[in-house]
């Protein structure tokens, strides 16, 4: 992108209410799933540092601070000035998108979900930390592991776009599952290598062992 056009963006974004930051702001209000700061740049005409910089804003803004308070100057740093938003900007899955604040959690939790019939039954949170743990996988060894068939959910799973296949087994030709960025993004995570230990989650859950132990299958 050229300087011309960079100039040519930003003029443009500035001449809005609120400027480049307002702007950022209200299409990170309406996409469905995260964007990377390339999808964004693109997006609004500017670049990438353009973009990653009024993120940073964003960011330290939904938490409390802002850069631009008259008490940074005379410290050098910014301080917190105002209290935190009930959401938060985070970096997950490959990209950036608005959340409520994990602290709310539970209460977001009990808005969101309560009454509803379409939360993941007990069964299939437990071959989804199966998959998660073993990935790719293939349906036989969830099985083997949970000590039933998982036929439905794995189904179910994969409807929901929470794992999806993962290709073949080059010994045995059975299709191996793994989790997808849609679950990455549901927990919140930027990678597997984040998951947390899940067995305080799964009560009744025995031998969760199992899942770290690729030996035993």
């Amino acid at each position: 992108m050229s300087e011309e056009a960079v100039q040519d963006g930003l003029a443009e974004l500035e001449a809005l209410p609120g400027g480049a930051r307002a702007a950022l702001e209200a299409v990170l209000m309406v996409i469905d799933q995260p964007a990377t700061s390339e999808e964004l740049a693109a997006g609004l005409n500017v670049t990438v540092a353009v973009v990653e910089d009024l993120l940073e804003d964003l960011q330290r803004e939904y938490s409390g601070y802002t850069v631009k308070a008259p008490d940074v100057d005379a410290v050098g740093f910014a301080v917190a000035s105002t209290a935190p938003r009930g959401f938060e900007l985070r970096n997950v899955a490959g990209g950036w998108r608005i959340y409520s604040r994990s602290d709310f959690a539970d209460i977001v939790g009990r808005f969101v979900l309560e009454g509803q019939t379409t939360r993941l039954t007990q069964a299939a949170l437990e071959t989804l930390a199966v998959i998660a743990y073993r990935q790719p996988v293939s349906r036989a060894r969830v099985s083997a592991i949970r000590g039933v068939n998982v036929d439905s959910v794995v189904r179910t799973l994969t409807q929901r776009g929470l794992i999806e296949d993962s290709g073949t087994d080059p010994e045995s030709g059975a299709v191996l599952y793994r989790t997808t960025s849609y679950f990455l993004e549901r927990m919140g995570i930027g990678s597997v290598a984040e998951l947390p230990q899940l067995s305080p989650h799964l009560p009744g859950l025995e031998g969760i062992d199992e899942y770290y132990d690729a030996s035993r299958m």
